[in-house]
């Protein structure tokens, strides 16, 4: 038992020795525990009933557990392409840095070294670089693009201010199609870009109850609506167009904060040494850029706000961004269905709101309206949003803290995509 503490150390695996035939055989060999049962026999061997392993597989099994493993995760061996998607797949498959001690390893990370050192490969693969560089060409693109959303929106709020009657309709059609258009390709490339495809209908609910909803909602507790919005302020339906814009140009602070916590995520899972350490590493990384973020967002509403000439609207539009935000973040790295979930709740809540106080002009449903009502008379029209938003975006930071600090949400965009598609449900 002395020389097990040797094993203990972080050090680049040693392969027990070239794969042989007899390797492979072995390989393949049933391990006890791995979920496969052994077929009953037909004849008359009645010890190989009820599953029973053949004494020479227990000691084979018993004198190399990693073997065993390799052959459970035998397809994440031979696909992986570097020991960091073995890390990763192991653990979605749930291993920790406690399991692989059972296996004489410090951590999962160099249990995984060792798995892919012990992989029977046709060739030598070339080694691939421990952070993938994007070419400069497709990083010129995002950057490129990353502001355009935000220049297509501001002019499209100029065309409105600018206009009147049909024009000023026109301008508002072609300016929202202009910037929807745009955003689609800022989040097909670049940092903000996702396998998973995510309805955008909750999103587009989101974005233009912070261009309408507030207005609706004040004109609709003292009696209206009388006409439809036209595109300005101080109209019988007032449009804040401020928050708007302030969230469209925060799709380059957003893009900016998506790479650098991808880039500098790997970066730190190549040099960590165990789960917790890098999960310890990447959590101020994620708070960071956080907190990066809604600072821009901050400073972008307020030169809106004087541009513009109209309130900053801080608690709906801050709320809003940083849900936007970490719902890509989450869909970005694998987990779109929780941030689907989280946006559909939100928007949910602001459309019932609208809902209830309609209906409280109903006779006898005045009740309806009353919570609508008081959270108003506290807070203004902005509680609606705010209140609905902001828990939405704390629960997916919760969600972040824990998801997106793991190994498994930082593998490489084909390894990810794969350890996705044969976690279990």
């Amino acid at each position: 038992m002395s020389g097990l503490g040797e094993l203990d150390r972080p050090e680049t695996p040693r392969s027990p020795g070239a794969w042989d035939e007899r390797s492979r055989k072995s390989l393949t060999d049933r391990a006890p525990g791995s979920g496969d049962a052994a077929a009953p026999s037909s004849g008359d061997g009645g010890a190989a009933r009820g599953g029973a392993q053949p004494p020479s597989t227990v000691r084979r099994a018993a004198a190399d557990p990693v073997k065993a493993l390799m052959h459970r995760h035998r397809d994440l061996c031979e696909r992986a392409v570097d020991p960091l998607e073995i890390a990763a797949g192991l653990e979605a498959y749930g291993v920790t840095d406690r399991t692989a001690a059972r296996f004489r390893h410090r951590d999962v990370f160099s249990l995984a070294e060792e798995m892919y050192a012990r992989v029977p490969r046709d060739g030598d693969a070339p080694p691939r670089p421990t952070e993938p560089s994007a070419p400069r060409a497709a990083r010129a693109a995002w950057i490129v693009l990353a502001p355009l959303p935000g220049v297509l929106c501001a002019a499209a709020v100029a065309g409105l201010r600018l206009t009147e009657g049909r024009p000023r309709l026109i301008a508002a059609a072609v300016g929202a199609l202009a910037v929807a258009l745009a955003l689609s390709a800022v989040l097909r490339r670049g940092p903000l870009r996702a396998a998973a495809r995510t309805s955008g209908t909750w999103t587009c609910w989101l974005v233009g109850y912070a261009l309408l909803g507030d207005g609706l909602l004040h004109t609709a507790l003292t009696g209206g609506p009388d006409a439809l919005p036209d595109g300005t302020a101080g109209g019988p339906w007032p449009v804040a167009a401020a928050p708007v814009v302030a969230l469209a140009l925060s799709c380059v602070p957003a893009a900016v904060g998506a790479h650098l916590f991808t880039t500098r995520a790997r970066r730190r899972l190549t040099s960590s040494r165990g789960l917790a350490d890098f999960s310890a590493s990447v959590r101020p990384l994620l708070l960071g850029v956080f907190a990066l973020y809604t600072g821009a967002l901050a400073a972008l509403l307020a030169l809106t706000g004087a541009v513009l000439g109209e309130p900053a609207a801080y608690p709906q539009a801050l709320t809003l961004g940083a849900l936007l935000l970490l719902a890509r973040l989450l869909t970005v790295h694998g987990h779109a269905h929780a941030a689907t979930l989280v946006l559909t709740a939100a928007a949910a809540a602001e459309a019932t709101a609208l809902a209830t106080v309609f209906a409280g002009r109903l006779p006898g449903c005045g009740f309806l309206a009353a919570p609508v009502e008081a959270l108003v008379a506290v807070c203004g029209p902005a509680g609606v949003p705010a209140a609905a938003c902001g828990v939405g975006a704390l629960a997916l930071l919760a969600h972040a803290t824990r998801r997106l600090t793991r190994a498994s949400a930082h593998a490489h965009a084909h390894g990810q995509a794969r350890v996705t598609a044969s976690r279990p449900r």
